[in-house]
């Protein structure tokens, strides 16, 4: 059975228990069309605009 040579020390096992590694939700910026939250660089899912420019048409 596999079992560790020597102590793991504090430092080392903390290290690994920080929060360091922990995933960070995503950024969201305000659409300048309409204002809904969106990620940034990209195409805004509620009106389709992206840099000012209608790149999905949306119907109303």
């Amino acid at each position: 059975m596999a079992v560790p040579k020597r102590k793991v020390s504090r430092a080392r096992r903390d290290k690994r228990r920080s929060s360091v590694w922990k995933l960070v939700a995503p950024e969201l910026v305000k659409c300048p069309q309409c204002g809904e939250l969106k990620m940034p660089h990209r195409v805004c899912g509620h009106c389709g605009y992206y840099n000012g420019k209608e790149i999905l048409k949306k119907e109303a």
